[in-house]
């Protein structure tokens, strides 16, 4: 069965001739010797599929008794010493840990919350939840209720429990129900129903909202986003435009991300980091040919005038290529 976690979009693949314990012996003296050697840590972890790197990382346990994750951590800093890490994280976990990176501490990183709550399908959804679970023994819809309130909380515990309709099969009449009752429920009354936005907005699949707003169109003569904008504030209103971005083109709403996260004073390695690992073997390339179309340049430009050292280096192999 494959990963949920694999599309054909991706920029990293299968490394043919693999040999789990190969590189975990590779890996094991590259950490071991004076000074680490990093070249040969960035060529193994980037050139290798998250399956595969599962498999490094048993297979290093296996050996050496310690937890390959431990050791990079001990040997790495920074930056690179995240991106390394989230190499060898499962992707549920991952997801996890960005989710629980995103609600501690003083004040809430809503962005991030949206971000991995939009993007990621109903499947990959419930893995996360499980894998948040095993981690913190605590549910992640209880840490999103304490975190979060109002209308952005009840949309976000809607997110969380993976139940968006994952069919790509498009029903026209329910597209011209939902786009009156959306139209009800803002434009066309004083006040506006909150929950008939959530619910039609967090449960259809993607191709279905696509076609609820090319209705919503011609009921309204106003784009959906004009009327999310005029009707609703806040986390509420960033979270719904987040999901209409990513019903109409996910690899653009990311791109979008990684723009914002590498323009201006200093760079948002958390935003950086996450979408170059989650997405390396998704839709990487899409997201790459999104950026290009929206920025004129290319992310693998971008990147590496923002970034240096092994950092950059590690994400430049992730990127792929220069567009």
């Amino acid at each position: 069965m494959a990963s949920l976690w694999v599309g054909n979009r991706g920029t990293v693949r299968d490394y043919p001739g693999f040999s789990p314990s190969a590189d975990a012996e590779a890996i094991r003296k590259a950490i071991r010797g004076i000074g680490t050697d990093e070249k040969t840590l960035i060529s193994i972890l980037t050139e290798r599929s998250s399956a595969q790197r599962q498999l490094i990382v048993k297979e290093y346990q296996t050996a050496h008794g310690k937890e390959l994750k431990d050791d990079l951590k001990g040997d790495l800093s920074g930056h690179f010493e995240h991106l390394m890490v989230a190499l060898v994280t499962p992707p549920a976990v991952f997801d996890a840990k960005q989710l629980k990176k995103s609600m501690k501490g003083t004040g809430t990183n809503e962005d991030a919350l949206i971000e991995i709550l939009t993007t990621r399908t109903s499947r990959q959804m419930k893995e996360i939840s499980q894998a948040y679970y095993t981690v913190y023994k605590k549910s992640l819809g209880d840490d999103i209720s304490s975190e979060t309130s109002g209308d952005f909380r009840k949309a976000l515990l809607t997110l969380a429990d993976g139940r968006r309709d994952e069919s790509l099969k498009v029903d026209e009449q329910l597209a011209v129900k939902d786009a009156q009752i959306l139209y009800n429920a803002g434009e066309n009354r004083w006040g506006t129903d909150e929950d008939k936005f959530t619910e039609i907005l967090c449960l259809r699949s993607f191709p279905q909202l696509k076609r609820t707003f090319d209705e919503y169109r011609n009921i309204s003569h106003k784009d959906i986003e004009d009327s999310i904008k005029g009707e609703l504030s806040g986390h509420f209103e960033d979270l719904l435009l987040a999901i209409v971005h990513c019903a109409r083109n996910t690899p653009a709403f990311l791109a979008e991300r990684l723009h914002q996260a590498l323009k201006g004073a200093g760079t948002d390695e958390f935003t950086l980091n996450r979408i170059m690992v989650s997405r390396s073997e998704i839709d990487l390339l899409d997201i790459r040919a999104e950026f290009k179309k929206r920025c004129g340049y290319s992310l693998y430009s971008a990147i590496q005038s923002d970034t240096s050292g092994d950092y950059g280096t590690a994400l430049l192999k992730l990127c792929g290529g220069d567009d």
